[in-house]
């Protein structure tokens, strides 16, 4: 059996995806990026293919895409996270919901994505001068709360009062103002449901330079926050798709084009 890889090198966690000959999902792997990221890619790819008990051999192209893409010397290709987001977002939600606008939330950065009738791009914008929109702001403000990240969403809907403002668009002053509206008094479920809040209203107007159309489709670490789902929601007045692994979507597009540009090579 032939095997087809792509590998997402991020700012703060590298994903592995694996598909069959058919483009089926076989396996994932996430794992920290750390501050080598060659290295830790390469033993996240060899601990997956260990656990799957797939010879590396048997993995005949790799695409590599993200942040440190060009760091994977052993990738057969590497293309843009935002070609392999709306690649990997498009099979993923497939039969499920015909995906026109992609938001992707990541640890560093934030995305929004157009897509055309055929999906291809036609429109994307990117925030990564600020990490008050990302999963890296979400992680700060748990530590602050003593919450793990993971619970944020639970504490979302327990909040009984107007979810607080966080005006600022830096994360160091957004910090500041979140210790603030504790010694005030105010509940961490006030706060988190603020936070999420304020996470939405910056997303929606990212989305809104790329112009928002029916079929929204939610990637990245955060889309796991239930509570970050539902004011993103709310804000647009409008459901949207979460995947069953979110945090792969960019991995598993990477795949998807490995298998066709090894098909392509090989007739």
């Amino acid at each position: 059996m032939k095997y087809f890889a792509g590998i997402d090198i991020g700012s703060t966690a590298i994903k592995i995806a694996l598909v069959d000959t058919d483009k089926n999902l076989i396996g994932h792997k996430i794992s920290a990026s750390g501050s080598m990221f060659y290295k830790y890619a390469k033993q996240t790819l060899k601990d997956m293919l260990e656990e799957l008990n797939i010879a590396p051999e048997d993995v005949v192209y790799t695409v590599a895409t993200g942040y440190g893409r060009k760091l994977f010397k052993e990738a057969d290709e590497n293309i843009s996270e935002i070609t392999a987001n709306a690649l990997g977002a498009r099979a993923a939600a497939e039969g499920q919901c015909n995906i026109k606008t992609i938001i992707n939330i990541g640890g560093q950065d934030s995305k929004a994505i157009s897509l055309d009738e055929d999906g291809n791009v036609v429109n994307f914008a990117m925030n990564d001068r600020c990490a008050a929109g990302t999963g890296k702001f979400l992680d700060v403000v748990a530590m602050n709360l003593e919450l793990e990240v993971d619970e944020l969403g639970a504490y979302h809907f327990k909040s009984q009062g107007t979810p607080l403002a966080i005006n600022s668009t830096c994360a160091v002053f957004a910090e500041s103002e979140i210790i603030g509206l504790l010694g005030n008094n105010n509940s961490v479920e006030d706060i988190v449901a603020g936070v999420h809040y304020s996470i939405a209203k910056r997303i929606i107007k990212l989305v809104k330079r790329v112009g928002i159309k029916e079929g929204i489709y939610f990637d990245g670490g955060p889309a796991l926050n239930k509570g970050l789902v539902h004011a993103i929601e709310n804000e647009l007045s409008r459901e949207i798709f979460i995947p069953k692994f979110p945090q792969i979507t960019t991995a598993y597009g990477a795949a998807i084009l490995a298998h066709e540009s090894h098909s392509y090579e090989n007739g």
